[in-house]
């Protein structure tokens, strides 16, 4: 969080607590300091029902769970989303997205150590990929039916089950490749069940401003009525960044890591 200084247009003033729209900030203008500067339409402000630091949780995971399941994929009541790296910011506010309008979240997570927790935050179902068949889950839970959204970060191997499981015309967006092994297309599924197969970064929603106008309504919106919840892991000084790094290393973490100035 950040306080506003020599802001006097697009609704904000001069001392105004706002959050900073993350990636394209983050690289074009580094935030690691006490003051920075910024684009004004790269701020927001502070949702008031928030404390300073669950506001700085926002906007990287939710941006980038909008962009994917709501602009693009139109997921709505009655879908099945299945959420890859379930247990990442990104994967808990997929989830939480898909419960606000109607969907139904299936996380897949390695391990089933962080089931609970994703219960906990809203998925109706969890898969373990290193302890369960990932395939006979999938088409257990979502019938003859199928998934009509896949959000996934992973790749590898797990393409072909994934899209196994999805209905005829569905949608996979692949935003990342944690898999460190090959991610062979499965051809004849996708021809067989028309499906779209698309690459995504929350960028092209930050760099559009409609959209981004959209979506920070959107999630305000989300944030106000209590529909969405960022969840914070730990909370660390900024003379700890070194360990607040080590931390996020780990991956030990479920939900967001906020370092406060």
């Amino acid at each position: 969080m950040v306080e506003a200084v020599g802001l006097g247009t697009e609704g904000f003033e001069p001392g105004d607590v706002v959050s900073v729209i993350p990636p394209i900030s983050m690289v074009r203008w580094p935030a690691y300091g006490e003051l920075a500067t910024f684009p004004v339409g790269h701020i927001v402000k502070h949702p008031p029902s928030l404390d300073w630091e669950t506001a700085a949780s926002v906007w990287m995971q939710y941006l980038t769970a909008y962009g994917a399941l709501i602009d693009i994929s139109k997921l709505c009541a009655g879908d099945f989303a299945v959420i890859t790296a379930a247990s990442s910011s990104v994967g808990i506010a997929a989830i939480q997205l898909a419960n606000m309008v109607g969907a139904t979240a299936i996380a897949v997570t390695r391990t089933s150590k962080k089931k609970a927790a994703l219960i906990e935050v809203g998925a109706a179902y969890v898969i373990a990929s290193a302890e369960e068949d990932l395939a006979s889950r999938l088409t257990d839970i979502v019938g003859s039916a199928g998934a009509r959204v896949v959000f996934d970060s992973v790749g590898g191997p797990i393409l072909g089950p994934l899209t196994s499981a999805m209905s005829k015309g569905g949608i996979l967006i692949a935003y990342g490749g944690l898999s460190s092994e090959p991610s062979p297309l499965p051809l004849f599924t996708v021809l067989s069940k028309t499906l779209t197969v698309r690459g995504y970064l929350v960028h092209e929603i930050v760099n559009h401003p409609l959209r981004l106008a959209a979506a920070k309504q959107f999630i305000l919106e989300g944030l106000t009525a209590g529909s969405l919840r960022p969840i914070i892991a730990r909370t660390f000084r900024f003379d700890q960044i070194v360990e607040a790094h080590r931390f996020l290393e780990s991956n030990e973490q479920f939900g967001k890591i906020v370092v406060t100035v």
